[in-house]
Order: C-alpha cells, then sequence, then structure tokens
C-alpha cells in the first residue's frame, strides 16, 4: 500500500477523551495540556465518572472558557477506566482519537506528530514514546525504551511481536472507524488492567501500525499520594488476580485470531515483565499473600508449554520452574534476588549429573544455558556494604566487596580486579572510578574500596558553589569484575550490612556533607549525599518534616480507635 504524502491537517482531526474520577487536583493540567496540541485538537471529550470532590466544578468551568471542551457526566461511577473511555469514544466525532488520564499530561506537539505519522504511513495505529515522570523529583523513565529508537511502520503487529509489551493505550493515535469497524473498546465496569484488553484487541485485529521515538505521554507517578495508581497499588492480592485475568482474556483474543506469534509474544512478555516485577516484592508481603499468591500463579504456569518458557529470559523461566515445581512457597529471599533488575542467583549452587540445579532438593529444576552464556550476562552476585573510614581527620566510605562464585563459572575465568563506579541517578553521568585488587575467600572473592566524599561531591555539582545551589545528588552504584580470561563483568552492587544512618561529616572544602547510603528497592546501593550546610539543612528540613507528619498520622490512628 503506498504512503499517503506528508501534509498538514487543513481541519481539526483528534478527539482525545481524558477520564477522571474525584481528581480536581490535577485534571484541569491535563485538559490544557490537550488544548495545548493546536488546531489538529477537534474537542477534549472529559468524562468524570461520577466524581464527589470539586471535579465537576473544574470541568464545567473549563467548558465555558474553551468551547472545544465537552463534559460528560456519568451518573455512578464505574468502578474501573473502561467504561468512562467507552463512553468517551461513542461522543468522539473526530477522525482519530485519543486517550489521557487525569493525572497525566501530553507532551507539547504529541499529537501533532502522532497526526503526520499517521498521514505518512497510512497507519490505523500510531504509538510514540511514553515517559514515567516521578513525582515530587521530576526523574524520566522511558516506557519500553527498545520499541521506540526510531521511526518505523509495519504491515501488521505480526511482523514485531514485541509489540504487545506495549500495553498502555495512552500513547498511541486511533484510527476511529478501524475501531469502529473491528467493534473494539475497553471492558466495561470494574475491570483492572483494562488496557492489556483493549491493546489485545487492537493487535489481534492487524492494523498497520507505526512507532516515532518523539515524546507524546507524560504517566505521573506520584507514590506518596494517599490514593496510588491500579499500577502502584500491588499489595492487595485482588491485584496480582486482576492481572493474570486480564493476561488470560489478552491470549485467548490473541488465540482467537489466530494470531500465533503474538500470543506466544504475550507469554513470554508475562514470564519477563509480570512475573519478576511481583516475585521481587514478596519479600515485603505476608504470609497469607504469599501463600495466594503462589498458588494463583502455580494455577496460571500451568498453561504455558516448555518452548514458551525457554523463549523467555533465563531469569524468569527458572522462577516459573521452581513455582511450578513447589506446591507452597519456597526460597522467597532467593527468589526475589533472582526476579530483581539485576537478577542476582545467591547461593546454594548445586549441580546434579554435571547439570545446574536450583538446589538439591528441586534436582528436576535446571537452570539451563548456565554453562553456555558469556560471563557477562550471568546473574552474578556482587554485595558491597558501606562505613564510614576516618585517616588524619578525614572522613572516606569504604566499601567492603563480596563478588560471589557461580556454579563454578567465575572460578574459571579467575576473577583479579574490581571497578567501583559511581553513576548520577539522574543522567547517568560518571561520578568517579576506584579500582582494587580482588582476594579469594573460599566461594567467593573480596576487596576494599576506598572513596573520598569531597571527591564525590564535586564530582556531583563541580565546584564547591555548584555544589551548594544543587542540593543532594544520588549516586548509584556500579561494579565491574575483570578477570584474568580478559572477560568481565558489570553490574549494581547489592546493599548488604547494617550500613550507615544518616552521617554529617565535616569537610574542608564544602563545611558540612551529609551521607545517607541505602538500599533501593532492588537491594542495590545507593548514595544520597548533600554538600554544604544549605543542602545538608534542607534535607534534614524535609526529614523532619515526615517524621511530624508520621507522629501525627499516628495520633490520628490511636484517636480513631474505639
Amino acid at each position: 500500500m503506498a504512503a499517503k504524502t506528508p501534509t498538514e491537517p487543513s481541519a481539526a482531526q483528534v478527539s482525545v477523551i481524558v477520564i477522571g474520577y474525584n481528581d480536581a487536583g490535577h485534571i484541569a493540567d491535563a485538559v490544557l495540556s490537550a488544548l495545548r496540541q493546536g488546531t489538529q485538537v477537534a474537542e477534549v471529550v472529559a468524562v468524570d465518572d461520577a466524581s464527589t470532590d470539586a471535579t465537576p466544578d473544574v470541568l464545567r468551568d473549563l467548558a465555558e472558557r474553551y468551547a472545544r471542551v465537552r463534559v460528560v457526566r456519568r451518573e455512578a461511577n464505574s468502578g474501573g477506566c473502561g467504561t468512562p473511555r467507552n463512553d468517551g469514544l461513542r461522543r468522539a466525532t473526530a477522525p482519530y482519537v485519543m486517550f489521557l488520564d487525569s493525572d497525566d499530561v501530553l507532551e507539547t506537539g504529541a499529537v501533532g506528530a502522532l497526526f503526520r505519522a499517521a498521514v505518512r504511513h497510512d497507519a490505523q495505529v500510531v504509538a510514540g514514546r511514553c515517559v514515567r515522570r516521578e513525582l515530587p523529583g521530576g526523574r524520566d523513565v522511558p516506557w519500553q525504551r527498545a520499541l521506540f529508537t526510531r521511526e518505523a511502520a509495519y504491515g501488521s503487529p505480526a511482523e514485531l511481536p514485541r509489540l504487545v509489551r506495549d500495553t498502555v493505550c495512552v500513547n498511541k493515535l486511533y484510527d476511529r472507524s478501524f475501531l469502529d469497524r473491528h467493534g473494539i473498546a475497553f471492558p466495561d465496569g470494574p475491570f483492572r488492567y483494562e488496557d492489556f484488553v483493549f491493546t489485545a484487541r487492537v493487535l489481534a485485529a492487524a492494523p498497520r501500525i507505526a512507532l516515532i521515538p518523539d515524546t507524546v505521554y507524560i504517566w505521573h507517578v506520584r507514590r506518596s499520594t494517599g490514593r496510588p495508581s491500579i499500577s502502584l497499588a500491588r499489595d492487595d492480592i485482588d491485584n496480582w488476580r486482576s492481572r493474570l485475568r486480564a493476561h488470560r482474556r489478552a491470549l485467548e483474543i490473541f488465540e482467537e485470531a489466530g494470531q500465533k506469534k503474538l500470543t506466544r509474544a504475550a507469554e513470554v512478555k508475562f514470564l519477563d515483565d509480570d512475573l519478576r516485577l511481583y516475585a521481587r516484592e514478596l519479600g515485603g508481603r505476608s504470609p497469607e499473600y504469599r501463600a495466594e499468591w503462589w498458588r494463583l500463579t502455580r494455577e496460571h504456569l500451568a498453561c504455558f508449554d516448555e518452548p514458551a518458557l525457554r523463549a523467555a529470559r533465563a531469569p524468569a523461566r527458572w522462577i516459573a520452574r521452581v513455582i511450578t515445581a513447589a506446591d507452597r512457597p519456597r526460597d522467597l529471599e532467593r527468589l526475589v534476588e533472582l526476579a530483581g533488575r539485576p537478577a542476582r542467583l545467591m547461593p546454594p549452587y548445586a549441580r546434579v549429573a554435571g547439570r545446574p540445579v536450583w538446589d538439591a532438593d528441586l534436582p528436576g529444576v535446571v537452570l539451563d544455558g548456565l554453562d553456555s552464556k558469556p560471563l557477562h550476562r550471568l546473574p552474578v552476585t556482587v554485595e558491597a556494604e558501606p562505613r564510614i573510614a576516618w585517616r588524619t581527620r578525614r572522613a572516606r566510605l569504604r566499601l567492603a566487596v563480596r563478588v560471589y562464585e557461580l556454579y563454578g563459572r567465575l572460578a574459571a575465568a579467575g576473577p583479579l580486579t574490581v571497578d567501583i563506579e559511581l553513576r548520577h541517578r539522574d543522567d547517568g553521568r560518571l561520578g568517579l572510578t576506584r579500582n582494587a585488587a580482588l582476594n579469594p575467600d573460599d566461594d567467593s572473592w573480596t576487596a576494599e574500596v576506598l572513596l573520598g566524599l569531597g571527591d564525590v561531591a564535586a564530582a556531583g555539582g563541580g565546584r564547591p558553589r555548584d555544589v551548594r545551589a544543587a542540593g543532594p545528588d544520588t549516586w548509584d552504584v556500579r561494579v565491574r569484575v575483570r578477570c584474568a580470561d580478559s572477560s568481565s563483568l558489570y553490574t549494581a552492587a547489592r546493599a548488604t550490612g547494617p550500613g550507615l544512618r544518616r552521617t554529617a561529616v565535616p569537610s574542608r572544602q564544602y563545611g558540612l556533607l551529609l551521607l545517607q547510603p541505602y538500599a533501593t528497592v532492588g537491594r542495590s546501593l545507593a548514595l544520597h549525599l548533600a554538600a554544604g550546610p544549605s543542602a545538608a539543612t534542607a534535607v534534614l528540613r524535609r526529614r523532619l518534616r515526615r517524621l511530624a507528619a508520621r507522629r501525627r498520622n499516628r495520633t490520628w490512628a490511636r484517636r480513631r480507635q474505639p
């Protein structure tokens, strides 16, 4: 099919559907971000899912001020996101539609970039880059980065099965006639992860689809909010139950459409992404949650055949095999570490008939591929324990490093030295590097590395004045192990030991340094470092405010107790 000649639309072509429930504080920003897209936006259809706060007033005011805003008010709350989006689809009048959640925004120029690509490639669906913006810090994390490195078009999704990993519906422009022709809509009612099912229906209908590298959608992540989003509220087992339900329905849709490649890709996506995401959080769950999660997961994995497991990455298929082989939760700490990013396989290391297995009690769980993978792709565990070391009145950070053996693979390579790198959390720039020789120690190798805190601070801001103005920096601790056979591996250091509480250290260069080593969600070691009295004072003030808020919450909870 010949591509259409790129043109600018002479008339508005896109309806943006905004849905919201009790979100008076954010929904105006969402609607305005759509209006600012320019003349391509014919209308903004704002669907209020029976809010009980000031959301109706905010939308009424916007509709009075802007002729392109149309408000749809539901009389009863639907319990989910699918029904209000379907309401918006039925009310939309433009040839193309987009979806926008009330607490997110469209990037400037998003609609124009998507529409022009739709015309260039004669595409029924166009997807652009979505970024998850952590608030209030503002750190951006690209969603499914590998899909959006360049502009490309595909005659059908089967040409790029990896498209099933982009399960969100909000970073895309849809030809409304295509949706209508195939009867594509969201599941109605209180159906969580409704976009999994909608996306499966879209891909199963085999649209011509285009991808562009432009950032089009800003997905705001507010972890401190009192009402976390569905994707963040994972501490309830019903969340996992809902995710499994949505994934099963997506598989059924692909199978019914005869889309075998997409079915297999969706199975692999579940193993690589969903299973690992929830498994690495098991350490903080209750025994009741773990038992039910294990039961539900075994039941779901029973429908996966061996080719599906082999198509997934090694950590995911090993985790799936352990869960399938054991009828109750076991080896949780080890599974949590293996499910992390980076994956880490902790001891014990056992072999049966020469093959690496999970352990002697589960000899049937073979860790296939472990003996053949190159060293840099192995889930090697490197630990680092931070402590303050004083020398001639100067404080330095001492890292006790331990590199673990892995089924004989490290011993065969011959670890010689370790490089410790500090990478800035925001932009990934290299702060400093220190190296040390590794010493054999039973089934591991150890080293000790000293980092000057002033050197770390200078790496963050350059000159002392810059550092004081910039406030605290966050550094991720990375490790490179170099071996005698010229191979090497690069990974994040796992935080271990009692570590340090927040420590104030006098500095000749900066006056004061405030250091806080901590473990990330994935147990990797990171450092907060504030240089200069003003930056340190700001950190302490925030800490005091958080403590005061916790005390108020505890007092309020006690007063509510009967």
